[in-house]
């Protein structure tokens, strides 16, 4: 039951993960398979890595954390949307030129902070599990992110052909739509 339930939190978390990648892979659709692993391998480094902070959390400095939690939404909605924004006005600006933007070391860097900070208090869910058993399940959510970003890439290169002109554009709309959803779900407690 725990690496079930270890797998279905790795589903549900690289959610946002999967459609950031389905935007990175329609923006450059000529992607190579080094950068496609390198992607999905920031992704699942963050997805994994944000629970067992909360979890570090939760068995240290509880208190600070829980003030921290409120901010959650708000973060994941000012990232998203400065990456997606970004996106959205390159696209509209380049429309003429079909050019797709390139995603940068930084760029991923904050693609994946933003779409993995939920998954802090993810942290609070594994908090009674001991330390190795939470280390196990991080590095399942860790592994189930990194395929589900990996087919995210994919498919977005394959409709990347396909929408070449406007994969920016719609990437940055994905992206923002992504933030205004962590940030609504977060204000909702859902």
């Amino acid at each position: 039951m725990f690496f079930l339930e270890s797998i279905l939190l790795g589903c549900g978390l690289a959610m946002d993960a999967f459609s950031v990648s389905l935007a990175n892979g329609l923006n450059e659709k000529n992607m190579r398979n080094r950068k496609m692993i390198g992607i999905a391998g920031v992704f699942a480094f963050f997805q994994g890595l944000m629970p067992m902070i909360g979890w570090i959390c939760v068995h240290t400095v509880l208190q600070h954390f829980q003030a921290f939690e409120k901010f959650i939404p708000w973060i994941a909605l000012a990232l998203l949307g400065f990456i997606g924004g970004k996106m959205l006005i390159d696209g509209i600006r380049h429309k003429e030129e079909c050019e797709s933007v390139k995603l940068t070391i930084g760029g991923l860097l904050l693609q994946g902070v933003a779409t993995s900070i939920d998954a802090l208090s993810v942290g609070f869910t594994i908090a009674e599990y001991p330390w190795q058993m939470a280390l196990v399940s991080v590095l399942i959510i860790g592994i189930v992110t990194f395929i589900i970003c990996m087919l995210g890439i994919f498919l977005g290169k394959v409709f990347g052909t396909r929408l070449a002109d406007k994969a920016t554009i719609i990437g940055g709309i994905i992206l923002i739509l992504i933030g205004i959803e962590i940030f609504v779900t977060g204000l909702l407690g859902l």
